[in-house]
């Protein structure tokens, strides 16, 4: 396969980078910062710069086009303010469905958040402002992605995200109870979603335990 993951140095994106490189697809990155480079192609990753911030639709499916899947792991990140939740959470996610559906590129895959839908009505009690904006900016962008006629999406929510080692097994189903996953499992399941070819679901991701394929191939 041909994948072009945008936000390709976070943290879960070189995970799974290096895992679909490993396997022998071809990986496209894209980064806006010029310095992350020399990481992507340590990782067998073909880096792409260019800010999505900024882009436009046109320059986007220019990367794109010719893709096989499309994934959008990219992120404000911690520490940024409620603004670049809105241009890159929301906006940067939704440029790149326009630019997949310009590229005739289907399969687009989203990583989103676990408690996205308790933004819905505004800030939940006791929640950090700033993170309900992110939590909204998130469910912004899957609604208005998943309804697009012209791509096949998935949109995967992780719980909360640790550095532990993967166990290859998880939980993936709607309606869970909130909890943790390693971010090496969620590159796991996001390549084995690439590689079966699943679309049009909304799923959410903490620990659990069915393996990963299993857990995959159980998907609708």
């Amino acid at each position: 396969m041909r994948v072009v993951v945008a936000g390709a140095h976070g943290q879960v994106a070189r995970r799974l980078g290096r895992l679909l490189s490993g396997r022998g697809d071809t990986v496209v990155g894209i980064v806006r910062n010029p310095g992350h480079v020399a990481d992507l192609e340590s990782d067998g990753v073909q880096p792409a710069v260019l800010d999505l911030e900024t882009a436009s639709a046109d320059e986007v499916a220019g990367v794109i086009s010719g893709a096989d899947a499309v994934v959008f792991a990219a992120g404000a990140g911690p520490g940024s303010g409620p603004e670049r939740k809105h241009t890159v959470d929301h906006a940067a996610a939704v440029l790149l469905a326009d630019a997949a559906e310009h590229a005739g590129v289907r399969p687009y895959v989203l990583v989103s958040s676990m408690g996205v839908e308790q933004a819905r009505q505004g800030t939940p009690p006791g929640m950090d402002p700033v993170f309900a904006v992110y939590l909204q900016a998130k469910l912004r962008a899957e609604d208005q992605i998943l309804p697009r006629p012209g791509l096949d999406v998935t949109i995967v929510r992780p719980g909360r995200l640790t550095d532990d080692p993967g166990t290859g097994r998880v939980t993936l189903e709607h309606g869970i109870p909130y909890g943790d996953v390693p971010r090496d499992d969620v590159a796991t399941v996001l390549a084995e979603i690439l590689r079966a070819g699943k679309s049009g679901d909304v799923v959410e991701l903490v620990s659990g335990p069915t393996p990963v394929e299993e857990a995959v191939a159980a998907l609708p």
